[in-house]
This record gives C-alpha cells, sequence and structure tokens, in this order.
C-alpha cells in the first residue's frame, strides 16, 4: 500500500521518483489520489503554465524542446507533459514526443512525462490538470503542454494552460486548418516554425488577415513569431511574448478569469465523475445498469427515457 503521507511530501520536496510515482497513480485513478492531490494543491499556483499546439507535423515536440533547453539556460526547471495518441492494442502512449526530446533526459531539471489520450477529447488525457498540479507543487518553474496534435480537438488545451501557443508551418495549409479547427480563437501567440522554409512571410500576412476576424482576443492582439526549432532561432522573442502575455493578463484580471474557469472545469468534471459512480452502484446495480443498456440497444427502451427513469430514482438527501 503507498503511504500516501511520504509521497506528498516527496512531491513537495522536489522528489522526482515520487513526482513520477504519483502520476501513475493519476493515470490509474487510484483510489487514494483524491487525497493526495488534495494535500499538495495549497502549493500549487507559482508555475506558468504554457501549452503548445497545432497541427501534426508542425514541429511542436522540436519547439518544446528548444523552451525546454531555453529555460534551463535561465536556470529554471521545466516540466513537460506530452500527450501523445493512444496506442489501439495497449491503450498506452506511443511516446513519440518523448522519444524526440531524449537529448532532455539527462538534464535533472527537466522532467518528461508522455500521456495517453486514451480517447479524451480535446487533444489532452484526462488527467493533464492534476499532473499539471503535481509538477506545480513539486517547484517546477514552467510546464509545458503539448498536445497531440489532433487538429478540430485542439481547443481543450485553453482550459489547461494561462498561455497557449500555436505552432503552424509554411506550405501545409494550416491556416485554412486553424480556420476549421477553431485554433484562431484560442490561440494567445502564434509561432510560424519551420520558418527558413519558402513561404514563411507568407504564412504570417495570411495568420495576421485572419486574425482581424477573430474577436474573442479583446485588448490583446496575438503576436506572430517566426521560429527554426531545430536551430533555436526565435526562441528568445517567443519567450518575451510569453512575457509579456503573462503581464497582460495580470494587468488586465484575465489571469484570475482563466484560472477561475479551468478550476470550475475541474470542479464539474470531477462531479460528474463522481455523481456517475455513485448512480451506477449504488442507484442502480452494475447488472441492472447492463440491462438497461441491452432494452436501449434492443430498441426496448430508448436513451432519453432510460436515462430520465434512472435518475427519478436518484435521492439527493
Amino acid at each position: 500500500m503507498t503511504d500516501l503521507g511520504a509521497l506528498a511530501d516527496g512531491i513537495l520536496a522536489g522528489r522526482y521518483r515520487a513526482l513520477a510515482k504519483a502520476i501513475t497513480l493519476v493515470e490509474q485513478d487510484d483510489a487514494g489520489i483524491d487525497r493526495l492531490l488534495a494535500e499538495i494543491y495549497p502549493s500549487t499556483g507559482r508555475a506558468r503554465i504554457i501549452g503548445v499546439t497545432g497541427s501534426p507535423g508542425a514541429g511542436k515536440s522540436t519547439l518544446v524542446a528548444g523552451m525546454a533547453r531555453f529555460y534551463r539556460e535561465k536556470g529554471k526547471r521545466v516540466g513537460i507533459i506530452a500527450v501523445d495518441p493512444t496506442s489501439p492494442f495497449t491503450g498506452g502512449a506511443i511516446l513519440g514526443d518523448r522519444i524526440r526530446m531524449a537529448e532532455l533526459h539527462t538534464d535533472r531539471g527537466v522532467f518528461i512525462r508522455s500521456m495517453a489520450t486514451r480517447g479524451f477529447l480535446g487533444g489532452l488525457a484526462k488527467a493533464t490538470n492534476d499532473v499539471v498540479d503535481l509538477l506545480d507543487a513539486s517547484g517546477f518553474d514552467v510546464v509545458l503542454v503539448e498536445t497531440v496534435g489532433v487538429g478540430q480537438d485542439e481547443i481543450e488545451v485553453v482550459r489547461t494552460v494561462q498561455t497557449n501557443v500555436v505552432v503552424l508551418v509554411p506550405g501545409m495549409g494550416d491556416d485554412i486548418q486553424a480556420i476549421k479547427a477553431g485554433i484562431m480563437e484560442i490561440g494567445d501567440i502564434f509561432v510560424v516554425n519551420k520558418a527558413d522554409r519558402p513561404g514563411a512571410d507568407k504564412t504570417v500576412t495570411e495568420v495576421t488577415m485572419m486574425m482581424s476576424l477573430v474577436e474573442e482576443h479583446g485588448d490583446w492582439v496575438p503576436p506572430i513569431v517566426k521560429t527554426v526549432a531545430p536551430k533555436r532561432e526565435g526562441i528568445a522573442d517567443l519567450d518575451a511574448a510569453i512575457v509579456r502575455h503573462h503581464a497582460y493578463l495580470e494587468a488586465s484580471g484575465e489571469l484570475i478569469r482563466r484560472n477561475r474557469e479551468r478550476v470550475r472545469i475541474r470542479v464539474e468534471t470531477h462531479m460528474k465523475e463522481k455523481f456517475m459512480g455513485r448512480v451506477i452502484g449504488g442507484t442502480i446495480t452494475r447488472e441492472a445498469y447492463d440491462r438497461l443498456l441491452d432494452e436501449v440497444l434492443s430498441k426496448k427502451q430508448n436513451p432519453h427515457d432510460a436515462a430520465e427513469g434512472v435518475l427519478n430514482r436518484v435521492s439527493f438527501r
């Protein structure tokens, strides 16, 4: 049995073994994980949380690796959550991002964790918010959240991070994909990566034009930064844009609003999960629930009446 008190102490002391164990418990939805997360929660709120999202092939992993090296040179501890596609055979992460960041593994100031989406929409693993808390409480200065890169589902990242970096590349039609995916609305900063390719300036112009059609950003005008991630060109400019955005969030009160929205989503998600857990097994047995599903499948019931019938049996006393 895991000693949750000792594990919490290890996390707060910044011990990587304790952190890795806790993340595994989160991913397994261990029975005691809620108590552990509650214990470390007062120590959260210090890390800068940055999302990196965009189309597959845009070079997100290479960019994240370059950002991590940049922050390490400034003496900051960096936590990286790389959300990978789920294997259809094992349910585990394919770990492509972690392979591309292999050179960072020898740096004790960097912690990398690949997580499987396990079918969770939005390009993020279901446990991502909890893992962000663990890294935050463990004393990491910067937490980089790289999404799986699935296009239209990427918008979920905006509920997890403080600054969202959208990565595009020239010559791949990312401008059209961005409109389809709604990415223009969630980008706080746009990066045109692989800017040494032909068409980079054209992509910058197109993104600038499209942003004029978006009203979601308020007083903040998202800057566009050109980078060449393997050469680490433009990383300092990207960091400067992130710093300016965070200053804007604090001055405008938007940071409090975003943090509150993140809290609201998390509380409601936990409420839904716990409610369903109490309904199935409490209000209705698992066997009876399975029979109900069979009745809906065979058209003896319909989904709406089946749900209403169960809810009518719920007592809120």
